[in-house]
């Protein structure tokens, strides 16, 4: 599927790095270094404009790297980008170790999946179908 890029940064264009990737790689595009205090968020630019088509949506997700290695990880994840956005994508990240963290210019800072949306229409009724679980909510199950 095909979709309009307007890449504002001086960064290549997002691509997968395998055949099998389900992500894109994004980088900060940013003048300065960032540094992270732990517990710190920030919203990083990424000079990245989209034109998304109805129906999809794209997700920014953490990368694993990052997230094991140095405690970096999305903080609305995963993040939402609408197809009716036309605006900058920004990436929120929050960092989780115990030193600082620094962010440069060109850092790959997340990823990005185009996912297809279906969207609701709500029946209302005035109960739902049974099942073994019921309300069983968090944790209910066992499972581990």
């Amino acid at each position: 599927m095909k979709l309009k890029l307007v890449n504002k940064s001086k960064h290549q264009t997002p691509n997968y790095t395998t055949l099998g990737s389900s992500g894109m790689d994004i980088r900060a595009n940013i003048i300065n270094t960032i540094i992270l205090n732990p517990g710190e968020r920030v919203g990083v630019p990424t000079g990245l404009f989209l034109e998304i088509p109805l129906g999809f949506e794209i997700q920014i997700r953490p990368r694993s790297g990052l997230a094991i290695k140095n405690g970096i990880t999305v903080l609305n994840t995963p993040g939402t980008i609408d197809a009716d956005y036309r605006g900058e994508i920004g990436v929120i990240l929050i960092y989780h170790s115990d030193m600082k963290f620094s962010i440069k210019d060109g850092d790959r800072i997340a990823q990005l999946v185009l996912t297809r949306v279906e969207k609701i229409e709500w029946e209302c009724v005035d109960s739902l179908t049974v099942t073994e679980r019921g309300q069983g909510g968090f944790g209910s199950t066992g499972i581990i």
